[in-house]
This record gives structure tokens, C-alpha cells and sequence, in this order.
């Protein structure tokens, strides 16, 4: 390896060793641009590697909130502008009680690079606290929502951070933390939060977006193939808006979806969530707060599989889209064994480096990568930053239509990335090389600081 990036990874490792999800994706993200740095010394010159692995600024604040008891909780929240080279810091702000540094940076380094692939303007951050939405009341949350914004407020804007929702955040949460936000400044800024409700500023497709950006990126890997979607078999994990989206959007195609997951298992339905009924009950089972998949067995009588996940089953196309590190070498194994030929990531890093790796290697399997398949998301969310700043509200064709194209770009841009640099037919790799380069091209223009 070279051995400026060598020493790179090493000092990452070394720096972060409590934060192994950091560690894992910049050492996945790194070793694919040795090609890159071999042919650009003067990276090595200006030390841009370690500038960019290291975010901008990081900061940490308490939470204080009270149930619904009278009684006062503190949690912490963070916030990771990770690197504004090319826009304003981008990302989602995630409320889970696993939340913790490692997982905020690891997530801010991803999108830095998954913003830079879409070719828009926005940089990359990420955000979050500990706090446990789920079995919280609405007014909890509201509380809860109305406090994290009153120490965030001061570091965001239009123009300098755009957080939007991840897990745990949703529009009801979009909704209290932008009018508290509002509150504050005393100004209709809605251009600093994206995912918003369509009554204030919201955009059409949003929700849907990223499991609709991954279904069209499939399309061009099949494409590649000489394959169609029409009458796939998908396999996805979760039940929430992602895979809501690429529910919807397979079964328009004539694809279908026959695997949900959950905490407590999942389910095999093998006529598929197609129908209408089914993808809206995602919804209610979403809203309903007892984050179980088994509800879904309930209703339609298909089969559950309790405290089980879905990497094994016999189907064309695995789409992991529920969190990270999601699969381990031994579902990769399963998921070799089961005989699928395209392995197209969703979710962020939710495959483990040495699954990843032993996947990439088998002959059979085309893979995917995350930054590059769920790109559609923060796509979307700059669309809707643009609808805010032209006070404009684009239609649904609209929306779509160049969520679609944009896609269609970030799969070429990745083909082309991959093939310059002799690698071949390395979507990995390629969406690595190509969301690095636009970012070092702005970091290198800008100067050292």
C-alpha cells in the first residue's frame, strides 16, 4: 500500500481506536483511492488525508427535557460539521440510544462523500443525541426537540449547516425542532432543516426518496447486465421510510420486495409488499411506535422469524436498508449460498469490511455501495433546498424526474471513476474515487486551514 495512506489508516486506528465504526469506513473509503494518491503526490504535500478524515468541528451539548411526570432527563447531543469544502454541512441528525462520537463522525465522513457524489452544492455533517424516541409522547418529544434546538440554533443556517432526519427523526420531528427554531431567530428561515412537512416548505418525494434513488440506481446495474427489474425478488431489512420507498417504487416497476426485518426478526411474504394495502400498513406500523415487524405477519398471515435476519433467502436482488454493520461474514456467507446475484447496499455501511470484501471477491455477485445507492435522500433534501430558496414548490414529476437523472449520474460517475483508475467494474471503489476527487479538488483550491 501507499505509504502515505498507510500511515493515514494507521493514525486513524490509532486516534480512534474506541470508535470502530469511524475506523471501519475510513479504512474502507481509503484504501480504495490508492490508485488516486499514487498519481497525486502533491496530496501527500499539503497532508490532505489527514485534514480530511479529521472534521472541521465537532461540539457537544446537554438536553435537558421533562416527561410527561414532572420529572428531568438530561442526554447529550452532537453535531459534526465534518467538511464544507464544496457547500454547507449536510446530514441527518439521528436520535437513538446508541448513539455516541463514533457513530456521528463515521456517518459525517459517509456523507461527505455521498453529497459530493450527487453534484450539488452541500457539504457533509452529521448529528444526534442518545435520546430514545421510542414509547416517548408526542409531547416528549416536542419537549425534547424544542431543548436540542435551543443549543443547536446558534451553529446552523441556510447558508452554513442544513441538518434533516435520519433514524429516529422524522417529520413530526423536523416539525418541533424547526419551530423552535423559528421561535428563536424570529425569522421564517426554512431553508435550515430539510424534510419538513409540505405545508411549510416540505418537498414532494422526499420521504420516498431514498428507497426511490436506490431502485433507480439498481435499474442502471441491471441495466449493465442486460437484465430488467420486472419481476425481481428483493430482499430488504427494515420497515421504515427507506424501505417504505423501495416498496413503493419496485412494485411500480414490477419488482417486489418479500422480506421486512425488524428488533424482533422478520417476515417472508412471497407475494411481495405490492400492493397498496400493504405498503401504506409500513407506514401505520412505523407510526404506531412498537417497532415490530411482526405486526406485518399478523395481518397479511405470512410467515415471522423471530430474533432472525433476512440474509439467506432465496431471492435475485439483496438491499440491506436498515443500519450499519447489519451484515457479518456469516450472512455474507448465506447470502453467497442463496444463490444472489446483486448485492446493492441502502443503508449507511451496513456491511461489515470483511463481509464486504469477501462479497466483492465472489465471481457472482455485483455489489453496490451505500454512499452512492442512497444518494437520492440528500439529493432530494437539496431540491427542497432550492424549492426554499426560490420560494418555489416544484410538482412531484418534477422532483422525480431529476432525482432520476441525478442517480442515473452518480451510477456513470462512479462506472467512469472506477475504469480511469484500471479498476475495472468497481462501483466500490468508483463511488469512493469520485465523491473523494470533486471534495479534494475544492479542499486543494481553498488552501490549507
Amino acid at each position: 500500500m501507499n505509504a502515505y495512506l498507510a500511515s493515514v489508516i494507521e493514525n486513524v486506528k490509532t486516534k480512534h481506536a474506541n470508535e470502530p465504526e469511524f475506523v471501519q469506513t475510513v479504512e474502507e473509503v481509503l484504501t480504495s483511492l490508492e490508485p488516486v494518491i499514487d498519481q497525486h503526490p502533491e496530496y501527500e504535500k499539503v497532508d490532505l488525508l489527514n485534514r480530511m478524515v479529521e472534521p472541521e468541528r465537532m461540539f457537544t451539548f446537554r438536553v435537558c427535557w421533562m416527561a410527561d411526570d414532572g420529572t428531568w432527563h438530561t442526554n447529550t447531543g452532537w453535531r459534526c460539521q465534518f467538511n464544507g469544502a464544496i457547500g454547507p454541512y449536510k446530514g441527518g441528525l439521528r436520535f437513538q440510544p446508541n448513539v455516541y462520537p463514533g457513530i456521528i463522525k463515521f456517518l459525517g465522513f459517509e456523507q461527505t462523500f455521498k453529497n459530493s457524489l450527487t453534484g450539488l452544492p452541500i457539504g457533509g455533517g452529521k448529528g444526534g443525541s442518545d435520546f430514545d424516541p421510542a414509547g416517548k409522547s408526542d409531547s416528549e418529544i416536542m419537549r425534547f426537540c424544542q431543548s436540542f434546538m435551543q443549543a443547536l440554533y446558534r451553529y446552523i443556517g441556510p447558508d452554513v449547516d442544513v441538518p434533516a432526519g435520519d433514524m429516529g427523526v422524522g417529520a413530526r420531528e423536523i416539525g418541533y425542532l424547526y419551530g423552535e427554531y423559528r421561535r428563536l431567530k424570529g425569522a421564517f428561515e426554512n431553508g435550515v432543516l430539510t424534510g419538513k412537512g409540505f405545508s411549510y416548505g416540505g418537498s414532494r418525494v422526499r420521504p420516498e426518496a431514498t428507497g426511490y434513488g436506490a431502485v433507480y440506481y439498481l435499474e442502471n446495474v441491471l441495466k449493465h447486465e442486460g437484465e430488467s427489474i420486472e419481476g425481481k425478488t428483493i430482499a430488504c431489512a427494515g420497515f421504515g421510510n427507506v424501505t417504505w420507498g423501495i416498496c413503493k417504487k419496485a412494485a411500480q416497476l414490477g419488482a417486489k420486495v418479500v422480506t421486512l426485518s425488524g428488533p424482533d426478526g422478520y417476515i417472508y411474504d412471497p407475494d411481495g409488499v405490492t400492493t397498496k394495502e400493504k405498503i401504506d400498513y409500513l407506514v401505520e406500523m412505523r407510526a404506531s411506535g412498537r417497532n415490530k415487524v411482526k405486526d406485518y405477519a399478523d395481518k397479511f398471515g405470512v410467515e415471522f422469524y423471530p430474533g432472525e435476519k433476512p440474509w439467506g433467502v432465496k431471492v435475485d436482488i439483496i438491499m440491506p436498508s436498515a443500519m450499519q454493520n447489519d451484515v457479518h461474514m456469516e450472512q455474507a456467507k448465506k447470502i453467497v449460498e442463496s444463490g444472489a446475484k446483486y448485492y446493492i447496499e441502502v443503508a449507511n455501511m451496513p456491511t461489515t469490511n470483511d463481509a464486504l470484501k469477501f462479497l466483492m471477491e465472489q465471481p457472482g455477485i455485483i455489489v453496490a455501495p451505500s454512499k452512492a445507492v442512497n444518494a437520492g435522500g440528500v439529493a432530494t433534501s437539496a431540491l427542497e433546498m432550492a424549492q426554499n430558496s426560490e420560494r418555489l414548490v416544484w410538482t412531484e414529476e418534477e422532483v422525480d424526474k431529476q432525482l432520476h437523472q441525478i442517480m442515473n449520474t452518480i451510477y456513470q460517475m462512479s462506472v467512469d471513476a472506477a475504469e480511469k483508475y484500471g479498476l475495472g467494474y468497481n462501483l466500490v471503489a468508483g463511488a469512493n474515487i469520485a465523491g473523494f476527487q470533486r471534495v479534494a479538488d475544492a479542499m486543494m483550491a481553498q488552501g490549507i486551514f
